[in-house]
């Protein structure tokens, strides 16, 4: 679990990121409207869902509204009904969980850097692969 200055440095970096264009948009309320009001792009519903199962990190943050923070190295899979978004470390993409599934959301979003971000994502999985290999070898 992040300490409270660390998710609040976490929640304005996500901020920073997403919610650029946040004119109009109650983002205070809810960080996900920044992404049904269209502030940002994004892609909804079961298209949002098979993205996000496609994509993988060495680590999770998982954001709530509410402002707490934790740090994970398993995928999130079942945060229906709760709002709460989940983004790897160098927030390369977001996934915003909401409690109006069904009706509004969930979210996919990619930062605008996404390409090179996504790449360093998956080279440390693969590096993270190789140590793993090696450790089952024995070579280290």
């Amino acid at each position: 679990m992040f300490d409270e200055a660390e998710t609040k440095i976490i929640e304005q970096q996500w901020i920073d990121i997403f919610c650029k264009n946040k004119i109009g948009l109650n983002i205070k309320q809810y960080k996900w409207h920044i992404f049904c009001g269209e502030g940002y792009p994004s892609i909804e519903g079961k298209l949002a869902e098979e993205k996000y199962q496609k994509h993988n990190s060495p680590n999770y943050i998982v954001m709530s509204n509410e402002g707490e923070a934790f740090l994970t190295d398993e995928k999130p899979d079942n945060l229906n009904y709760q709002d709460s978004y989940v983004f790897p470390e160098n927030f390369a993409w977001t996934m915003a969980f909401t409690h109006e599934e069904g009706w509004m959301g969930p979210y996919f979003a990619k930062h605008k850097d996404y390409m090179r971000l996504e790449e360093k994502n998956k080279h440390h999985i693969k590096k993270l692969k190789q140590i793993e290999l090696a450790k089952s070898k024995g070579w280290i």
